[in-house]
């Protein structure tokens, strides 16, 4: 079955929402329908996966300032991008609009819910998001990438269906074996941080990285993502450690590097904890300590839990710790396979799919459906 109009995904110009966006517009594209996209002008740094003609950029703001002048200029972009947001759907007539959380999906789902269109959400964090708590009660339903999910209580359960993250291809391609680690062969090492937290990735793992003996030192081969601003610095501090290094700000072929590592160090954002899953690595994960509702502890307890995961909070995050830590994984082979089997048994690789049956659905059960 297909969508006779097309659908419309909300998603702002973040890795975090566009990747999941992405892959749902994927399957559902692979099953006939027309995709298109409302965000924000961010989206050119994240993804070319859609057409310019199918792709809306909708004005919107986050409330980050309680400065009265700061407050009326984000008022005025959001009233903005719902105008704008209500002129995109009645020309674009779409089957559903579904938003997968943050600032940017409240015009586009707020229009399509005053115009009668049905709405649909997908919350990928263990915690319901604010953007997505203020528009959950008018929604049509709520897809999870998460059993469970903050927030999700009494009326609001029972839209919610547990659909887990969509994926994008590429993750599912990667999908792979864990590498076969030799006791005394190349470790793998693979640091990422997401925008908004590679900085302690790069104050901190360098430093332990220096603190291991050398002969673990020197089994190391590093992958680390850092910002364009400290690239040069972390090269420069593993060059003097006498460790091999790649550090950019940004890899294409992020997924591919998860495959390859024994260990991942990394934040605990949604996208990032399901494709350690999906793909079955180990990691330690630092949740971002200042995050909305504390959702990365939320996230990072789903892999931790099921002992795939070391979780530290950031101000314990110390050099010491680290290196302690890795020198751990480093001499304990079986504790990682372990650790790898146990993030495998909690990855869910058709989450694109189960979604767009959800959304598939919902439009089925407005009449949006021809087959």
């Amino acid at each position: 079955m297909t969508a006779k109009a097309p659908i419309l995904l909300a998603a702002g110009g973040t890795g975090g929402h566009l990747f999941p966006a992405e892959a749902l517009a994927s399957v559902l594209t692979a099953r006939g329908c027309d995709v298109m996209l409302a965000t924000d002008e961010r989206v050119l740094q994240h993804s070319t996966h859609f057409a310019p003609s199918h792709v809306f950029m909708i004005p919107s703001a986050t409330f980050k300032s309680r400065h009265p002048l700061a407050l009326l200029a984000t008022a005025f972009r959001l009233v903005s991008g719902f105008v704008t947001a209500i002129k995109v759907i009645r020309r674009v007539k779409p089957a559903a609009v579904v938003g997968f959380g943050g600032y940017p999906t409240v015009p586009p789902l707020l229009a399509a819910w005053l115009l009668g269109v049905p709405t649909l959400l997908h919350e990928q964090n263990g915690v319901l998001g604010r953007a997505n708590r203020f528009l959950a009660a008018r929604v049509n339903a709520i897809g999870t990438g998460l059993e469970r999910v903050k927030g999700l209580e009494g009326a609001l359960a029972g839209k919610a269906r547990f659909v887990g993250n969509p994926l994008r291809p590429a993750v599912v391609q990667a999908i792979s074996p864990y590498p076969v680690l030799a006791e005394q062969g190349v470790f793998e090492l693979l640091v990422t941080g997401g925008s908004q937290g590679a900085r302690v990735m790069s104050d901190c793992v360098p430093e332990a990285i220096a603190l291991l003996p050398d002969p673990l030192r020197q089994r190391l081969h590093i992958v680390q993502q850092a910002r364009a601003e400290d690239v040069e610095r972390v090269r420069t501090r593993y060059a003097a450690s006498g460790v091999q290094a790649e550090v950019a700000a940004f890899f294409t072929d992020l997924p591919e590097r998860i495959a390859k590592a024994h260990l991942v160090i990394g934040r605990a954002g949604a996208s990032t904890v399901a494709e350690l899953a999906a793909i079955g690595r180990p990691s330690i994960l630092v949740p971002l300590p200042h995050s909305l509702d504390n959702d990365q502890a939320a996230n990072a307890a789903f892999l931790s839990e099921a002992g795939a995961a070391d979780v530290i909070n950031q101000a314990a995050f110390t050099p010491q710790w680290l290196s302690q830590r890795l020198q751990h994984h480093m001499t304990d082979i079986k504790s990682l396979t372990d650790s790898a089997q146990s993030a495998k048994k909690r990855g869910i690789t058709d989450g694109a799919e189960r979604f767009a049956d959800l959304v598939l659905e919902i439009v089925g059960t407005e009449g949006g459906l021809s087959q």
